[in-house]
């Protein structure tokens, strides 16, 4: 059997636990080439036009698929922690998609639960059912992937560079090099390093997000609330860049969160979508890290006059 598996949405952080799985289960495990123009285009045309970029591009990664499997992997993602949840629309993908492209072959439309590693075998074991009902087999296919997963954790966490940026946002938005426009790469060029939410320790995530009146709803927006705390508060890094889907929901709620707690500190939000352009995106990271390296020259500067 032939699995596709779009490289969209939260592949960039469970792709290879996917990958692995199909393929113990003795699949054919096809992946949709990167993000492009083209997929983005696909995506256009098979979605609403509310539908926030990276939701736009992993239709468009699904269409590009749809002729070449006989299955595919669409992640009905609900949770990743106990009273917790991800974006809303993760939990209609599977009809998001049905009803938004034609001729679609089989998709995967169990509910995936993962927040223990009983109840997240208990999902696949039942996705798995639609190509064998060998339990010893998914079994092994589901310890394989686990392993697979922890050795290819994903994140970025650059060393000896003269500036240092925490880089926050889902990530589908940091990890898309189209999404973003390359946005890692670019910050590199200028010589400033990367460090993503993943290199902040949990314990510090769940203390900081402890102190707030209320624990955010969302897993993504409680990581990168607590990362940015912990990176600004341990002097870990010297700006931070908050990449955000327009009209996303969430993020303009933990945007404000980030915001009233870490004050003055630079911190700069890219809003993305299919129209924004390369031009004024390298421009306002370019004054942002110009603003950053005055900044610190400032705070260097000791007047003779006192």
């Amino acid at each position: 059997m032939k699995v596709g598996i779009p490289k969209g949405l939260l592949y960039w952080k469970y792709g290879m636990f996917a990958k692995t799985f199909f393929e113990e289960l003795g699949c054919e495990v096809i992946i949709s080439g990167d993000t492009n123009n083209e997929i983005l285009n696909l995506g256009i045309n098979h979605s609403v036009d509310e539908a926030c970029v990276p939701m736009k591009v992993f239709h468009g990664h699904v269409a590009s698929l749809k002729d070449q499997c006989d299955l595919i992997f669409i992640p009905r993602l609900m949770r990743l922690s106990d009273k917790e949840y991800i974006c809303p629309k993760f939990c209609g993908l599977p009809e998001m998609i049905k009803n938004s492209i034609p001729n679609m072959p089989k998709i995967t439309e169990e509910a995936i639960y993962a927040t223990s590693t009983e109840e997240l075998y208990k999902s696949m074991s039942k996705i798995a059912n639609k190509i064998t009902k060998d339990k010893r087999k998914i079994k092994r296919a589901f310890q394989e992937a686990l392993t697979t997963h922890q050795k290819t954790l994903s994140g970025i966490n650059d060393e000896k560079y003269k500036l240092k940026i925490a880089l926050l946002g889902h990530p589908y938005n940091v990890q898309d090099d189209f999404i973003n426009m390359n946005i890692i790469n670019k910050l590199h060029k200028l010589g400033v390093g990367v460090v993503t939410e993943e290199f902040a320790p949990q314990e510090k995530i769940n203390k900081y997000t402890g102190e707030l009146f209320k624990k955010p709803f969302w897993t993504f927006a409680r990581h990168c609330y607590g990362a940015s705390t912990y990176f600004t508060e341990h002097n870990k890094v010297d700006g931070i860049i908050y990449i955000s889907a327009f009209a996303c929901g969430i993020d303009s709620v933990v945007i404000e969160l980030i915001s009233n707690r870490i004050g003055d500190f630079p911190f700069l939000v890219l809003k993305i979508d299919e129209q924004t352009g390369r031009g004024g995106f390298d421009t306002r990271i370019e004054a942002f890290i110009d603003m950053i390296e005055r900044r610190q020259g400032c705070e260097n500067y000791l007047s003779t006059y006192g």
